[in-house]
């Protein structure tokens, strides 16, 4: 099965991190986590239904592929879990799209706010960031 095999991808974590990890994690947070450090098989990509669901993979073109998680604290003390993504094929705008951004703080919740970080554009990298506490407002999303 060596064919299908997806390695796991790394989780960079700060202390503080992971001292609150298992507080404010949530399910899903704690669940995505598990899943993607770990090996799989016969999958296209890790989180390929999910990036699909979601609309990002552009028909005939390759699945954006996770490179790895971050996991970091707020200022207001909770957790930030990113997953990113070097998406080569999906432009950083449609990840980033208003309705989309909504919908993941759906999609990864309840009682997440999401927004999208540009990691690295050169390398096409982009950042999903889920944070603890409840959907993120308007007023935050326009700073």
């Amino acid at each position: 099965l060596k064919y299908a095999e997806i390695e796991p991808v790394p989780c960079i974590s700060t202390p503080a991190a992971e001292r609150i990890f298992e507080d404010k994690a949530t399910e899903i947070i704690a669940k995505i986590k598990q899943d993607v450090t770990r090996h799989r098989y016969g999958d296209e990509a890790h989180l390929d239904t999910t990036v699909k669901k979601l609309g990002l993979v552009v028909p005939g073109k390759a699945y954006p592929q996770l490179i790895e998680l971050r996991e970091d604290v707020t200022e207001e003390g909770e957790l930030a879990f990113t997953m990113v993504w070097q998406s080569l094929d999906t432009p950083y705008k449609m990840w980033a799209e208003d309705k989309r951004r909504k919908r993941y703080e759906t999609f990864f919740g309840p009682d997440v706010g999401a927004e999208v970080v540009k990691v690295n554009a050169e390398q096409r990298m982009v950042g999903i960031r889920l944070t603890t506490g409840g959907p993120l407002s308007d007023e935050y999303i326009a700073e």
